[in-house]
C-alpha cells in the first residue's frame, strides 16, 4: 500500500511541475507576442511611408487580427490571477490556449513581414532592374537585323509550313522590345509619383517582355540547327524504311502488313524532291509513324504465325467445359453450405468472376487467346473449389456408428462415403477435359 501512495505522489508532483512549466511558458509567450506587435507596428509605419498603403495592406490586416486574438490571451491570463479560485484543469487549459494564440501570432507576423521584406527589396532594387531592362532591350534590338537575314535565308531552303514557327519572330521581338522600353518608362514615372504598386507591375511586365523577345531571337538561331538535325535523322529513317519495305515482302502477308507497307511507301513518295523547300519536321513525324506501324504489323504477323490463333469453336468448347465444372462445384457448395470453408468459396467466387468476361472476348482476334486462357482458368478454379469443398465435407461429417461390424453390414460409410460420391463427378470432369484437348 505504501508503494502505491508513493507512486501516486510522484505522479502528482510530476504533473504539478509540468503545469508550472506550462504557466511559465505561457507568460513568456504573451510578453514576447505583445512586444512583437509593437515592433511590427513600427515596421509597418516605415513600410507605409516607403511603399504606400496598397503594398502593406496584408501586414496591416495581419496586425489587426493578431491584436484581436491577443486580447483573448490577456483575458485568459487575467482570469488565472483574479480572486476567483481556479481548478488545476482550468489553469492548464487557459495556459495552453495562451501559448497557442501567441505561437499563431508569431507565425503569422513572420510570414507577412517576410513577404513585405521581399517587396521592399524589390522596390529598392527597381532603379537597378530598370537600367538592366534598358540594357537588355538595346542588346536585343541590335540582334533583330541578323535574325531577319537568317529568316530570309532559311525561307529559300525550307517550306512555308516549316518556317511558320519563326517567320514573324523578328517583327514580334521588335514589338516586345518597344513594349519593354515603354514599361520601364511607365515604371519610373509611377515610382516618382509614389505609386509603387503600379510601378512594380509595369517593371515586371517590362522584364517579361524582354525575356520573351530574347527567347524569340534565340529560337531563330536554334531553328537552323534543329532543322539540320531533323534532315539528318530523316535521311536515316528513309534508309531504314526502305529496308523495312523489303523485309515486309518476306513477312507473313496479312492484311495489316500489306496495308502498313503501302502506307509507308506512300509516305516515302510524299517526301519533297531533293533541292526543293521542304518541312523536315513534318516529314520526319509522318515517316516515323508509318515506319513504326509497319514494324508493329510485321511483329504481330510473325507472332501469330508462331502462335496460331485458337478457333471460336475451341474457345467455346473450353468455356462449356468450364461451365460444367462450375455447375457441379456450385451445386455441391450450395447443398452443404454449413460445412464449406472459405477456400472453396473463394475459388468458386473467383471462377464466377472470370467467367463473366469470357464471352465478350471470343469474337475479337486480339482477345481470343485471353478468352481461352480465362476459360481454362475458370475450369481449374472450379475443379479446385470442388475438391476443397469435398475436403471440408469429409472433415465436417460426423463419424458413422458401426452396425453389424463396420458401417452398413461391414461395408464403408453409408452411400459409399463422400469421396465415392464426388469421384464419379470428378471422373466426368476429367473426361470433359480430355475431350477439350481434342480441339486444341
Amino acid at each position: 500500500m505504501a508503494g502505491f501512495w508513493g507512486r501516486r505522489r510522484r505522479e502528482e508532483e510530476a504533473l504539478a511541475a509540468q503545469d508550472a512549466d506550462l504557466a511559465r511558458r505561457a507568460e513568456q509567450a504573451l510578453v514576447a507576442a505583445d512586444e512583437r506587435i509593437r515592433t511590427t507596428s513600427d515596421e509597418l509605419a516605415f513600410a507605409q511611408a516607403e511603399l504606400g498603403d496598397s503594398l502593406t495592406a496584408d501586414l496591416k490586416a495581419a496586425l489587426d487580427a493578431v491584436r484581436l486574438h491577443l486580447r483573448e490571451a490577456f483575458q485568459l491570463h487575467q482570469l488565472n490571477h483574479d480572486e476567483i479560485p481556479d481548478t488545476v484543469e482550468e489553469l492548464r487549459t487557459r495556459n495552453a490556449r495562451i501559448a497557442q494564440l501567441c505561437e499563431w501570432a508569431e507565425a503569422l507576423l513572420d510570414e507577412k513581414t517576410g513577404t513585405l521584406a521581399e517587396t521592399v527589396a524589390k522596390v529598392r532594387r527597381a532603379p537597378e532592374v530598370t537600367a538592366q531592362v534598358r540594357r537588355d532591350a538595346d542588346a536585343l534590338a541590335a540582334r533583330i537585323p541578323q535574325a531577319r537575314d537568317t529568316i530570309a535565308r532559311l525561307s529559300s531552303r525550307y517550306s512555308e509550313t516549316a518556317m511558320r514557327r519563326i517567320a514573324s519572330s523578328g517583327d514580334e521581338a521588335e514589338q516586345l522590345i518597344a513594349f519593354a522600353t515603354h514599361g520601364a518608362d511607365v515604371s519610373e514615372r509611377r515610382r516618382a509619383a509614389k505609386q509603387n504598386e503600379e510601378a512594380n507591375l509595369a517593371l515586371e511586365t517590362a522584364t517579361e517582355a524582354v525575356r520573351r523577345a530574347g527567347a524569340m531571337l534565340d529560337a531563330v538561331e536554334d531553328f537552323e540547327i534543329q532543322a539540320l538535325r531533323a534532315e539528318s535523322t530523316l535521311a536515316n529513317v528513309v534508309a531504314d524504311s526502305r529496308g523495312d519495305i523489303v523485309a515486309a515482302r518476306n513477312a507473313p502477308q496479312t492484311p495489316e502488313v500489306v496495308a502498313a507497307a503501302a502506307a509507308l511507301e506512300a509516305a516515302l513518295g510524299a517526301l519533297a524532291p531533293t533541292g526543293t523547300p521542304n518541312d523536315p519536321f513534318a516529314e520526319l513525324t509522318q515517316l516515323r509513324a508509318a515506319n513504326s506501324a509497319l514494324d508493329d504489323a510485321i511483329a504481330k504477323a510473325q507472332y501469330r504465325m508462331e502462335h496460331p490463333l485458337p478457333s471460336v469453336d475451341q474457345v467455346q468448347h473450353a468455356l462449356d467445359d468450364a461451365d460444367r465444372q462450375l455447375g457441379v462445384a456450385r451445386g455441391l457448395i450450395a447443398g452443404h453450405r454449413g460445412w464449406i470453408g472459405a477456400d472453396a468459396r473463394t475459388r468458386l467466387a473467383e471462377a464466377e468472376r472470370l467467367r463473366v468476361d469470357v464471352p465478350g472476348m471470343i469474337a475479337a482476334e486480339d482477345t481470343r487467346e485471353q478468352a481461352l486462357s480465362s476459360a481454362r482458368r475458370v475450369a481449374l478454379l472450379a475443379s479446385e473449389a470442388l475438391q476443397l469443398a469435398q475436403r471440408d465435407i469429409d472433415s465436417s461429417r460426423p463419424q458413422q456408428q458401426p452396425w453389424g461390424g463396420d458401417g452398413w453390414g461391414g461395408g464403408g460409410r453409408r452411400g459409399g462415403g463422400g469421396g465415392d460420391i464426388v469421384s464419379g463427378v470428378l471422373g466426368g470432369l476429367v473426361i470433359g477435359s480430355i475431350l477439350d484437348g481434342i480441339f486444341d
